[in-house]
């Protein structure tokens, strides 16, 4: 499973002209789920998710998660980021998981979050979505796992 994640003032995603989830001070997370991906891997990035300590404290450090700040996610589905470009120059998506296997592991991304307390919002998988979102500082970090342990 592989998320690219960033750090966000505000972010939303639309469906057809319609918000369909929006955040503010907090997270947008980009999730993509390959084929063999499991519950361990969903658990594993929304743990990883609600820790990553890339707030700024009083001092300016990174130090504080999404929990300290009481922020908000934005998780939204990408079977993109499973794109292989090592032939030719059409991305290849056979390494990400079918829309049955990925739907409900992204749902469980969003779940587990919010099962931390976390305000959460969600894209609608499957749609074609336009994502509206402030990177802060900017800062974006791409985490992956295999086999439910980051990489």
């Amino acid at each position: 499973m592989r998320a690219v994640v960033q750090r966000v003032s505000r972010a939303s995603v639309s469906v057809g002209g319609e918000v369909v989830g929006e955040v503010g001070w907090g997270l947008a997370a980009l999730v993509g789920v390959g084929d063999g991906d499991a519950g361990a891997d969903a658990d594993t990035i929304a743990d990883k998710l609600v820790g990553l300590r890339i707030f700024a404290d009083e001092e300016g450090k990174m130090n504080r998660s999404v929990v300290d700040i009481e922020g908000e996610v934005l998780v939204i589905s990408q079977f993109t980021l499973l794109a292989d470009l090592r032939k030719g120059r059409r991305p290849s998506f056979i390494r990400a998981a079918d829309p049955e296997m990925a739907d409900p592991l992204v749902r469980q991304v969003a779940e587990r979050i919010a099962g931390h307390g976390v305000g959460v919002a969600s894209g609608e998988f499957g749609a074609h979505m336009e994502i509206d979102l402030v990177n802060d500082g900017p800062v974006t970090i791409v985490i992956e796992t295999v086999d439910g342990r980051v990489q």
